[in-house]
């Protein structure tokens, strides 16, 4: 008989769902005074990888420069029994590259402008103009936990 944890287990299909339904991440990664440093941000989903825009200069990047290791939560469920998600334990890879960063840059805004389907002019040159402030961060999954209390039947 399955245990209750393999019993909740999602799916590789399911995880991949996830990731690209949920529009939050939230990366927690080690904080110079040694606490977790945990905050939430858009990122856009890669292939079933996370990748997150952000500041240069930002904590988060301070913090993953100089320990690349990094847990990423996502999740969505209201009760209980709706609660699923995923724990991604990640190394960070920060691109400073600005094509990279750009073209990230783009695929955010379209992901979090609703029914947009391309950057406009006016939009693509503020992109372009912040991109150099900016870093991309691709978080290479190393070892991944999934929850799913849907599956559990109503059974606590």
């Amino acid at each position: 008989m399955p245990s209750r944890r393999d019993q909740i287990k999602l799916t590789g299909e399911e995880q991949r769902e996830l990731i690209e339904s949920e529009r939050i991440v939230t990366v927690s990664s080690n904080g110079p005074r040694g606490w977790p440093h945990v905050m939430p941000v858009w990122y856009v989903p890669r292939e079933g990888e996370v990748w997150v825009y952000t500041y240069a200069k930002s904590q988060r990047v301070r913090n993953l420069e100089r320990d690349p290791r990094a847990t990423l939560l996502i999740e969505t469920g209201h009760e209980y029994q709706e609660l699923h998600g995923l724990m991604i334990e990640a190394e960070a890879e920060i691109q400073r590259d600005f094509d990279t960063v750009f073209e990230l840059a783009k695929e955010l805004n379209v992901r979090y402008t609703e029914g947009v389907e391309a950057v406009t002019a006016e939009g693509t040159a503020v992109l372009e103009k912040q991109a150099p402030k900016r870093v991309a961060i691709r978080f290479h999954p190393r070892r991944i936990a999934s929850w799913d209390h849907r599956k559990l039947g109503g059974t606590y």
